[in-house]
């Protein structure tokens, strides 16, 4: 079904990480690099890179002395960049989509937003087990996809950031697999 087409992981050119040794570290400098203009993704680095942190920032590697500059004058803690070589487990693909007919769930890590194709309603949010999520769902249950809060400017954890990337997937879907 074209409806739930799957998408090419596509990498920087020259890509490298920036590791963290906390998820609020990570997410915070990824809100200061997007500021800046920097192209950059949270991302689930293969487990052999991971410094104690699930998350990681991707970056153009040409891009590096720029950017830890920048993170040095915010006083973001970072605990290093690393460039992704050959031969390095890849970054781990934590989307997954489930089409149940009327509606579509989209899965991100441990978070997933249900949404009825017709409308663009969410009807279900559910997941994880941080302390935010009670708040997540009051905030995005019954909201048309385009209306709802970004999880990741309203939550601070690891679940709210998967729950925004399973958000910005729903999105793509039903602005027909662009994203919006």
């Amino acid at each position: 079904m074209s409806f739930l087409k799957s998408k090419q992981k596509t990498s920087f050119e020259g890509g490298g990480l920036v590791l963290f040794s906390d998820v609020p570290q990570a997410m915070a400098a990824e809100k200061v690099l997007k500021k800046a203009g920097y192209e950059v993704k949270l991302v689930a680095p293969p487990p052999e890179l991971r410094k104690g942190c699930d998350l990681a920032v991707e970056i153009n590697l040409v891009e590096q002395p720029g950017i830890e500059r920048l993170l040095k004058e915010k006083d973001a803690a970072y605990v290093g960049v690393l460039p992704l070589k050959a031969g390095t487990s890849e970054l781990l693909e934590i989307v997954k989509m489930t089409d149940f007919g009327s509606w579509v769930m989209v899965k991100a890590g441990n978070m997933k937003i249900t949404y009825n194709k017709e409308s663009g309603v969410i009807v279900n949010v559910s997941g994880g087990g941080c302390p935010d999520i009670p708040y997540l769902h009051t905030e995005l249950i019954d909201k048309l996809l385009e209306e709802a809060p970004r999880p990741k400017d309203i939550g601070f954890t690891l679940c709210a950031l998967n729950a925004d990337r399973a958000l910005e997937e729903c999105l793509a879907l039903q602005n027909g697999g662009n994203a919006p």
